[in-house]
């Protein structure tokens, strides 16, 4: 088996992109963090890469909305690299301010072939503030390369003010679980359904939805952030419930380089 290459793009303002680089490595792929500055001035070729991740952060400090002006670059400057990477199958993740960018790019929910239609977007959390928390999620995609085959829950935080999924027409949300592309679900610690109440469900997102995948299943994108639940001791209840390995995030990195490893 290879070892996959990861593209993680850095844009002004991002600040998860070491987490995430570390997630890539413990799951067996090999990392390369790369300036969106350096992408534009070398050209460098994203053909070489297996995996594409945009981590979380603040890129261009959220100017005109939560990335806004990441999903103008993946639509204009990088329009080619970035419909070649996806239309190819390659796997993609968006991490909290990736996902912003992914649905402000059309790129998720995926379903205009041209990617010129969001249908759908991240707004502000229903309590009207920044939420930093820990939460449970349920993978639920099998059409999904970072969640198939995944059983059980995971549990890491989120960090974000505006994380509340929603749609242009509620019929989506119908449509969305029809094609299996709803790849993860806000849960209790127990594995109740958040049924949309809070805490639980920290951003009052419908459907309880923390991720959606495109139709293909390579693209993914997320509010809460895996990469902070790497070890079992990250977690701040260890001390109390013990080591729950089973429910790390680092199960969702390990799943999509497989898939790129394969592919």
């Amino acid at each position: 088996m290879t070892t996959p290459r990861a593209l993680i793009l850095h844009a002004p303002g991002t600040n998860r992109d070491l987490e995430a680089a570390q997630a890539l490595e413990l799951a067996g792929a090999r990392p390369e963090i790369v300036p969106l500055t350096t992408l534009r001035a070398e050209r460098t070729p994203w053909s070489r890469y297996q995996l594409l991740i945009l981590p979380g952060g603040f890129s261009y400090a959220d100017a005109l909305g939560a990335g806004r002006l990441l999903a103008l670059d993946l639509r204009a400057y990088f329009a080619d690299e970035t419909r070649a990477f996806v239309e190819s199958g390659k796997a993609v993740l968006g991490i909290c301010n990736g996902f912003q960018a992914l649905l402000k790019a059309g790129l998720l929910p995926g379903l205009d072939a041209n990617h010129q239609q969001p249908y759908a977007t991240l707004t502000l959390n229903s309590r009207g503030r920044f939420e930093c928390r820990w939460v449970t999620l349920r993978p639920r995609s099998q059409r999904c390369v970072w969640t198939r085959g995944l059983h059980g829950l995971i549990d890491c935080p989120v960090a974000h003010g505006e994380g509340h999924f929603t749609v242009a027409d509620r019929a989506l949300l119908a449509d969305l679980h029809v094609a299996d592309q709803i790849a993860l679900t806000y849960t209790w610690p127990d594995g109740a359904p958040a049924d949309e109440a809070y805490p639980a469900n920290p951003n009052g997102s419908l459907a309880d939805i923390a991720g959606v995948c495109n139709p293909r299943g390579n693209v993914l994108g997320l509010m809460p952030h895996p990469e902070d639940h790497l070890f079992a001791y990250q977690h701040p209840q260890r001390a109390r419930r013990g080591p729950t390995p089973r429910r790390l995030g680092l199960r969702l990195f390990e799943n999509g380089v497989q898939y790129a490893a394969q592919s």
